[in-house]
């Protein structure tokens, strides 16, 4: 069953953390906020944030429209350094990987000990090498205090940021992936590992995609039926894709 309640929420403004980035980008990349693709992108990584559970979705044309207003009224300043290492374009963290690609330009989620569900890492805080030899990093999710840091573990506990999906994408989920998904309870809203059952392929509307995916989530082997915008794909599955 579809938990999300059939009217959508109206949305109502930006958060305080979402305004201190779009500042930050309007006064490092003025005339490049514009561009619909920069927005886009934005837009999703403010719906896959933390922050953003539970509150109505962004739409790219709201950030478009943020930044339009504020270049005329030219409202950007120039902003702390603390302000520029929550750019969510880059957020901190390892330089190199294993390959010897730049991972700067890379977006995290890690898994917190606490609840076993996934969150978008803002900084990479610390590192600590343990006795076993494996690695541990502290990290600061987005939308999240320094009450709220955490150790985790890199290689079990760390990944490239899952990518959330367009309405037209629906065709890149299959049966078997390994998907993210958006799990909302009475008490709480979270995203988990769950991997695709089953799925009712249906046309599509002015509401956009209408099809139906079983979901079974690894944390505790309950299942589901959500739509496509409460999934989120592990790249892995988006440059597959892209293959065929």
């Amino acid at each position: 069953m579809d938990l999300r309640p059939r009217q959508r929420q109206t949305f109502t403004g930006f958060t305080i953390t979402e305004v201190q980035r779009m500042e930050h980008l309007l006064n490092e990349f003025k005339e490049k906020s514009l561009e619909d693709e920069f927005c886009k992108k934005l837009a999703r990584v403010f719906n896959r944030s933390s922050g953003r559970a539970g509150k109505p979705v962004v739409k790219w044309t709201e950030i478009q429209s943020w930044f339009e207003k504020n270049q005329q009224e030219g409202l950007f300043k120039e902003t702390s350094v603390d302000a520029a290492k929550k750019s969510p374009v880059a957020p901190e963290a390892p330089t190199q990987s294993e390959k010897g690609e730049d991972l700067s330009r890379l977006e995290f989620e890690a898994r917190s000990s606490k609840d076993g569900a996934w969150y978008d890492v803002d900084t990479f805080l610390s590192h600590r090498f343990l006795s076993t030899g494996e690695i541990e990093v502290r990290v600061r999710y987005v939308g999240f205090g320094a009450e709220e840091d955490e150790w985790v573990n890199i290689r079990d506990s760390v990944r490239e940021r899952s990518v959330a999906l367009e309405h037209s994408e629906c065709r890149k989920v299959k049966v078997g992936d390994l998907v993210v998904c958006f799990q909302e309870r009475q008490d709480q809203a979270r995203y988990y590992d769950a991997h695709v059952i089953e799925i009712q392929r249906r046309w599509h509307d002015i509401r956009g995609c209408r099809c139906l995916f079983l979901i079974r989530y690894d944390h505790d082997n309950t299942e589901e039926k959500v739509r496509l915008r409460r999934l989120c794909c592990r790249p892995n599955i988006i440059a597959k894709f892209g293959e065929n």
